[in-house]
């Protein structure tokens, strides 16, 4: 007469076993459908880009802006070249031989870009709204300001922006630039030509009397004539933040692009030493007054490195 209760309750442990199983492996699924995928990598992104499978990669830069951009000698130089030269090798194009340095002028780096004459540019590029709506950009990896330089027989008289505006005065810039739309947002009438560089040779040949430009780039120019010119601070009220240039149809290049100088920037936060601060300190530092750190790049996405990828021993 005990049989039936004991086989009774051997059927309900039974299939409170069996439901308590099914809950668990469902809560187990649940789970894993709940796991973030696994993270695209530098290489699976790279296939993406429509760099991939190119034997050199061309890269846009200034040849007449010292210390930003240079040619001396055939050799390219600069922070911009440096910070190029850093790009290249982290896409797996380390070496001249696999590396192409194009000459662009201020007003051609937009058209280099769609035309397809180059894959990067890295002169001096302001990322801006508008100039995003033709291009697209990563970084910023530089930030600076405008400003203006005079030849030291006019550091007295040409000191704020209402002596800019003095029609006695003819105030030089390059076309395309930032500058030029700042200048003219402030009623200064500017010259326009096409590099900063035809613009300090007019002053030095007595056709202009002040150059407008970014701090950075006048810089250049300061230590290379450092007994005839002065920077003038003047309260424009914007910064320029200094990006690299990208196809807007690559958005794969983009992200890596962005994703290595990020990589750069947190080895410079967390006390390593960065590509970009020695690029910096051998050519920019010693003549900026300010000592400046490699600003955080934006919108960088999250991708495994090549060295993550690597099996571990």
């Amino acid at each position: 007469m005990n049989a039936h209760p004991s086989r009774t309750r051997l059927r309900s442990v039974l299939t409170t076993l069996a439901v308590a199983s099914t809950l668990a492996l469902a809560a187990a699924a649940g789970c894993d459908s709940r796991q973030e995928p696994d993270l695209p990598s530098v290489q699976e992104k790279l296939r993406e880009t429509h760099i991939y499978g190119q034997s050199k990669l061309r890269i846009g830069v200034a040849t007449n802006e010292p210390m930003m951009g240079e040619l001396q000698n055939g050799v390219h130089v600069g922070f911009d070249v440096e910070i190029a030269r850093y790009i290249a090798a982290s896409l797996g194009y380390e070496g001249d031989q696999r590396l192409e340095f194009v000459p662009v002028s201020t007003e051609d780096r937009i058209p280099a870009l769609q035309g397809g004459t180059v894959d990067l540019v890295v002169s001096s590029f302001s990322i801006t709204e508008e100039r995003k709506k033709l291009v697209s950009f990563a970084g910023p990896y530089f930030v600076t300001t405008q400003e203006v330089m005079v030849p030291i027989r006019l550091k007295d008289r040409i000191r704020t922006i209402e002596d800019l505006r003095d029609p006695a005065f003819k105030i030089c810039t390059s076309g395309g630039s930032t500058t030029e739309a700042e200048l003219e947002k402030h009623q200064v009438r500017a010259l326009v030509v096409k590099d900063v560089g035809d613009c300090v040779a007019g002053i030095r040949a007595g056709r202009y009397d002040a150059v407008s430009s970014d701090e950075a780039i006048l810089a250049g120019f300061l230590a290379r004539f450092p007994t005839e010119f002065q920077i003038v601070d003047m309260p424009f009220g914007t910064s320029e933040l200094l990006g690299v240039g990208v196809p807007i149809g690559d958005p794969a290049l983009r992200d890596l692009v962005a994703y290595f100088l990020d990589k750069s920037y947190r080895q410079g936060r967390d006390g390593q030493a960065s590509p970009w601060q020695t690029a910096y300190n051998r050519t920019l530092g010693p003549w900026l007054p300010t000592e400046k750190r490699q600003p955080q790049p934006l919108d960088v996405p999250k991708l495994v490195d090549f060295d993550d990828k690597a099996p571990r021993r």
